[in-house]
């Protein structure tokens, strides 16, 4: 079945059954391989999108629930990498092995929308159910913290 998409600014049409999750729709059909399937019930967070701005668990987000809305993912963030939360990610060296660091940012960036200037308390909330198995969630609000002070240049960059 035809299903109409916005992903990342374009316009799109994608073949597939209606209750396809959108993660395999984004990475199988679209070749956008950044967002990651991490536990495919919407626990962990490493498939986290935007739909129509809010963040969403792709893994068990149905094709049908995204028709017509406006997706996302973490190539859509910045074309060229320079979002303030991308920059401030490297400034404080968050990622160990990187698999949950596209929902991470993802979801971030949707606070920052919501909240320019977080608190702590603000930034957990939103960051709650984003797993990182390395541990480095003190990074992960330092980083936003960074971003949303407009961090410009990466750790060791003059």
């Amino acid at each position: 079945m035809a299903t109409e998409l916005t992903v990342n600014g374009r316009a799109t049409t994608v073949d597939a059954s209606p209750d396809t999750p959108l993660l395999w729709v984004l990475r199988d059909i679209l070749n956008l391989h950044g967002t990651k399937f991490g536990c495919g019930i919407g626990q962990c967070g490493a498939c986290t999108v935007h739909v129509n701005g809010a963040p969403q668990r792709s893994c068990v987000t149905p094709i049908s629930a995204a028709a017509n809305a406006h997706i996302t993912t973490i190539e859509g963030l910045s074309p060229d990498h320079s979002h303030s939360l991308q920059e401030a990610w490297i400034a404080m060296d968050v990622p160990q092995c990187g698999y949950c660091q596209a929902g991470q940012i993802m979801s971030a960036a949707a606070l920052l929308v919501k909240h320019p200037k977080p608190t702590d308390a603000q930034i957990d909330a939103a960051m709650d159910g984003n797993l990182c198995r390395c541990g480095t969630y003190v990074r992960v609000r330092e980083a936003i913290h960074k971003a949303a002070a407009g961090v410009t240049t990466a750790k060791g960059a003059a």
